[in-house]
């Protein structure tokens, strides 16, 4: 039997490497005086070193708590403030801006920034080192013996949710039970097909949720776990011909952005190998995946859920050709309801805020924040955030409750603009979003990134929107940028964009 291996980008390390750096790590930890319960902190691009710190502290019944590195410096000192991890593991060129910011009392290691990442992020060398006196992760953690203690309870990785207002919030969930250990391991098998033997692709970042637990997973059970340390559609394509990947966790970004390699490109890799596509995070237009599946095959399902509840829900390529638009049926025992704003329980068909449980994940509360646990469940469910309805035993999604836009009392759901949008010949990426207006409360704006060379004006944009949606739903304000600001999944981080207009109106959405 062949070595399991992992790699990052093009470069390879045996799967053993990692985890006796783990549980050498893990030792290292106990003396360090970090319990169960407590926290441990990555700043860390995609790399060996975040399994390793992430199992370190899995092994001794601490959290992991993956930042956002995205993020500005005083997000992620709220962040540490508020999780008050004992120890934090950080990339040399992420560490470097808050260095002077940390928290007192948290231990601090630094891992070199490896060759891999300076290339794709063009980190200067000077930045990608340890400076002298740091303490370095992995000449730190091989110092001491593997741990050789019994294995804690399963604690799952703490998430810290974006949010739609406010601070980020960490989920915490409980130390599981045997019986939501099981499940989750039987969820896993028939929601990601993670079986023994898979040759794996992350193309996301490991902070995100479905991204961290599909790489855990693929961790302890691939023959080949290959991570990119920032998603490049062409690469993409290059590493599964490479590795002949058969199983990969994607978002609807990266099909398009795939999809708009010129025919060529796409032509020249040999992606036959795929088998299962999973991919999470936002609902696909229906013309990317009807396309990716003509050029893949039908490989590809849809996931929803969220990182308080798991994964609600699976569309199996079948499943979602017969009922386009769908994302899916409900996972084995999981629970979906409906309600109006006024917290009314709504019928099959009907549509409203979901609200879910899952029964192979763990209760959680928010860390510090029990109040605002409360808040979001009802009957023993829990919020989602989005808008959607049942029909024929289906879950099928309207858009976000936050980014909803009341145009005129007429609730504007942007998704539905968006993937229309994304459609349009010369465009890139788009973000719908709402903004004030005296008339009507509300009203639409659309930002635009273009292909390259595109010449596109927004009346055209106009035009081709009017072709297909209602009149009403197109935006009265387009306007083009040369970058949409995004993080390395392709997501948009439509806050950056929408804030700026409801800074001066005297209210906020």
């Amino acid at each position: 039997m062949s070595t399991p291996m992992i790699y990052l980008d093009g470069r390879g390390m045996p799967r053993d490497e990692v985890l006796r750096v783990a549980q050498q790590a893990a030792a290292g930890f106990e003396q360090l005086g970090v319990q169960e319960g407590d926290t441990v902190a990555l700043l860390l691009r995609n790399d060996f070193a975040f399994f390793e710190v992430q199992q370190a502290a899995a092994a001794v019944g601490a959290y992991g708590v993956p930042l956002n590195w995205h993020g500005r410096s005083d997000e992620l000192i709220y962040v540490l403030e508020d999780a008050k991890p004992k120890v934090l593991v950080a990339h040399a060129d992420l560490l470097d801006p808050i260095r002077a910011l940390v928290p007192a009392g948290i231990r601090v290691f630094v891992v070199p920034t490896p060759p891999e990442i300076q290339a794709h992020y063009d980190v200067p060398a000077g930045l990608a080192q340890p400076r002298p006196g740091d303490a370095v992760w992995r000449d730190w953690a091989q110092r001491f013996e593997p741990l050789q203690a019994p294995p804690r309870r399963s604690r799952a990785t703490m998430i810290y949710t974006s949010g739609t207002t406010g601070h980020p919030k960490g989920v915490r969930r409980e130390p599981a039970t045997p019986e939501e250990s099981r499940a989750y391991v039987e969820l896993f098998a028939s929601v990601y097909g993670m079986k023994p033997g898979v040759r794996a692709l992350v193309s996301g970042p490991l902070y995100h949720a479905s991204p961290n637990a599909y790489g855990r997973h693929a961790l302890m059970t691939a023959e080949v776990l290959v991570l990119q340390s920032k998603f490049d559609p062409e690469e993409t394509l290059a590493l599964i011909e490479k590795h002949r990947i058969d199983n990969a966790v994607m978002v609807p970004t990266m099909f398009v952005r795939m999809l708009k390699l010129p025919a060529e490109v796409r032509k020249r890799y040999d992606v036959s190998s795929l088998s299962w596509v999973t991919h999470t995070g936002a609902p696909c237009p229906r013309e990317v995946k009807k396309d990716l599946m003509d050029w893949w095959g039908p490989v590809v399902y849809e996931t929803y859920g969220g990182t308080e509840v798991g994964t609600a829900t699976l569309a199996t390529p079948q499943d979602w050709l017969e009922h386009p638009g769908c994302v899916g049926m409900p996972t084995p025992g999981t629970r979906l309801a409906f309600y109006d704003e006024q917290g009314h329980r709504l019928a099959e068909g009907e549509t409203g805020e979901i609200y879910a449980r899952v029964p192979a994940y763990a209760d959680f509360t928010y860390l510090n924040h029990e109040e605002k646990r409360r808040s979001v469940e009802r009957d023993g469910l829990i919020s989602l955030g989005d808008v959607g309805y049942m029909k024929e035993g289906r879950l099928y999604l309207c858009d976000r409750r936050s980014d909803m836009v009341i145009f005129g009392g007429t609730n504007i759901y942007p998704a539905e603009i968006e993937m229309v949008l994304t459609q349009c010949p010369g465009v890139k990426d788009c973000a719908v979003f709402g903004i004030p207006d005296e008339d009507f409360g509300e009203s639409l704006a659309a930002a635009v990134e273009l292909m390259p060379g595109a010449q596109l004006g927004a009346e055209e944009i106009r035009d081709y929107l009017r072709a297909r949606i209602a009149r009403y739903k197109v935006p009265r304000r387009i306007d083009f940028h040369a970058s949409l600001p995004r993080e390395d999944s392709g997501k948009i981080f439509k806050r950056r964009l929408r804030d700026p207009f409801w800074q001066n109106a005297g209210r906020k959405i």
